[in-house]
């Protein structure tokens, strides 16, 4: 599966999976958003993120979590 910007909740497990340690609390924006574009399964525009993007990508993942 390929995931785009717009697959918040996918995104939030690929993450999950991949890094299980990272604290997704207290994360700078440019990390997560590093750790997505290099997530084998995404495909998407790089820039075509936002802060909101992110944020909303960062709740469904501390949502993965809990």
């Amino acid at each position: 599966m390929k995931l785009k910007w717009t697959d918040t909740a996918d995104i939030a497990i690929a993450l999950e999976e991949k890094y299980p340690d990272a604290d997704n609390i207290n994360l700078r924006f440019t990390d997560l958003h590093k750790w997505i574009t290099t997530l084998d399964e995404f495909e998407d525009d790089e820039n075509a993120s936002n802060e909101k993007i992110l944020e909303s990508i960062q709740m469904a993942w501390i949502d993965e979590r809990e």
